[in-house]
Formats: structure tokens, C-alpha cells, sequence
């Protein structure tokens, strides 16, 4: 993509990373247009986590760092809502937002990540603290663990953005993580926010096994 180029952009209440997958129920008539307008081209489109305001009707706050989308499903209701499946391809910098005529587009251009390279061992620290936080999770009944099967990638890269997306972070930090500069960074951010995670989520645990044992 060239640098800078006008981007058809959908902003939304969560954060898509690379690789990730993200079902859509299309339904508001200005992205019924980009969908057309998408398929015609045969091009994706942004994703942006709106940070204040609302999906439907305009007048939001949009952060300046989203998602490169590629069209992976797409079904039309006999209505003209879509149903669509979007895959996350790579980090997206927002330069500049034009009109929301017909709908929102931006001047926007692929981010790539600085050096240095993700550390195997912090990876494997980072990989070990989702499990055991996910599986604290369980153990309140919050969320389920991640499956004992569950297999990464062998690229670096390609496995730490699987961390982030398995990770139960909140959407801000969750887009922190996708605004992080390099892998490096990202890796020790995920690392901090799953420990200070597990620190809470065992003293919850021990007071509530003390409450429980209370008159």
C-alpha cells in the first residue's frame, strides 16, 4: 500500500490484531457502501478502536493506530445487511482523517515494527503467565483456560500477536499492545500486564477463600 493512501476505515468498540479473525454483522447503509465498494476493488479496509463514543451514527473518538483488514467471508442478507468475516493483516498508522463521505476513510499507511527481535525466553515467560492467568480465570469461574492443546506459531512474531489476542486484557490494553513500536516492547507490556493480572487475580482468590471460611 502506498504510503499514506486513502483507506475505507471502520471504526469499532474493540481492538483487532494480526492474524486475528473478527466476525461483522454489517447493517448501517454507509458500510453497506464500503462493503460494495471493498468487494468491487477486491480490497480490505481499517479497523480503529473508537475510544469515546458510540459504532452506530457517527461523532466518535478513533484512535490513531488500527488494523489492515482482509475480506476473508462475506455474505449478503436478502436485506442488504452483510455478514462478513475479517482477518487482521498488519498494523495501521492513521495520518489523517478525511470526510466520513460516504463513509469513514483516512490517510493511513502500514506500520512495520522496529528491532530489536523478540527474545525466545521472554516469549516463553509471556506464553506461560497467559496460561496460568487464563487458568486462574477458570478457577473463579470468569473465563474459560486456554486449551492445553493449544498450539503456537513458530514464528516469533506471528505467535506473540496469538499471545496478545489470547491474553485477557482490557480494550485499552489491548490497544496498547497493537500501538506498541516493536515486538520487543509488545512482548514486555504483554509480560507486565499478565503478572500484575495473576498478582490480582490471587489475592481475589485468597480473600475470597477467607471470606468463605468466615462466620
Amino acid at each position: 500500500m502506498p504510503t499514506a493512501a486513502p483507506v475505507p476505515m471502520f471504526p469499532l468498540s474493540t481492538v483487532l490484531f494480526p492474524g486475528a479473525l473478527l466476525p461483522l454483522h454489517i447493517f448501517e447503509p454507509r458500510y453497506r457502501q464500503l462493503m460494495a465498494d471493498c468487494l468491487a476493488a477486491e480490497t480490505g479496509f481499517g479497523i480503529v478502536l473508537i475510544e469515546r463514543g458510540r459504532e452506530v451514527g457517527g461523532g466518535d473518538q478513533r484512535s490513531s493506530i488500527g488494523t489492515m483488514v482482509e475480506i476473508v467471508k462475506a455474505s449478503e442478507l436478502p436485506d442488504g445487511r452483510w455478514l462478513l468475516v475479517v482477518q487482521g493483516r498488519a498494523r495501521l498508522g492513521i495520518e489523517e482523517w478525511l470526510p466520513d463521505d460516504p463513509y469513514p476513510q483516512a490517510r493511513a499507511r502500514v506500520l512495520e515494527d522496529e528491532v530489536p527481535a523478540i527474545e525466545t525466553d521472554q516469549l516463553v515467560r509471556a506464553t506461560q503467565a497467559v496460561r496460568r492467568v487464563r487458568g486462574l480465570l477458570a478457577e473463579s469461574g470468569s473465563a474459560p483456560p486456554l486449551p492445553a492443546e493449544a498450539v503456537f506459531a513458530v514464528d516469533p512474531e506471528v505467535a506473540l500477536w496469538q499471545l496478545c489476542e489470547q491474553a485477557p486484557v482490557s480494550t485499552y490494553d489491548a490497544q496498547q499492545l497493537l500501538a506498541a513500536p516493536g515486538g520487543g516492547e509488545r512482548l514486555r507490556r504483554l509480560i507486565d500486564l499478565t503478572e500484575a493480572l495473576e498478582q490480582d487475580l490471587h489475592r481475589l482468590l485468597r480473600e475470597g477463600g477467607e471470606n468463605s471460611g468466615a462466620d
